[in-house]
């Protein structure tokens, strides 16, 4: 499946529609932590014209504990590195917490733009429910 052509402006026609002409432009950051989180809340399967878009569910894999993390780690690197080509160099590293109900991963990565070189890094809180916060 190929990677889809982003506009010129980093989002797509019906973001741009909805903000109105008059808008602020969108930032890139905010524009890329936008679609990780429509990415990241998507399960696979769920998308008709796109069946891999999307992580796994996290229901399939309670009998998997703990390697759960580990299969849930590697959905979400792959999910980013096919469907985010705005990012390259992309790492996933799970965040232990006290909260024993939440899973946390950092996403590290860098802008795929040529010249770009910082890091930049997404924090996610993947709830009990399966939502997935990215901010």
């Amino acid at each position: 499946m190929g990677r889809a052509k982003l506009h010129p402006m980093g989002r797509g026609l019906l973001s741009r529609i909805k903000a109105g002409a008059d808008s602020r432009p969108l930032d890139e950051v905010e524009s890329i932590t936008d679609h990780l989180r429509a990415l990241l809340n998507t399960r696979i399967g769920e998308s008709a014209t796109a069946p891999e878009f999307g992580v796994i569910d996290i229901s399939d894999l309670l009998h998997n504990f703990p390697d759960a993390v580990g299969i849930l780690q590697r959905s979400i690197r792959q999910t980013i590195l096919h469907y985010e080509p705005r990012l390259k160099n992309v790492s996933i590293r799970h965040v232990t917490t006290d909260d024993q109900l939440m899973l946390n991963f950092e996403i590290v990565a860098q802008l795929a733009r040529k010249g770009s070189r910082g890091v930049i890094r997404f924090h996610t809180h993947v709830k009990p429910t399966g939502a997935v916060d990215v901010f």
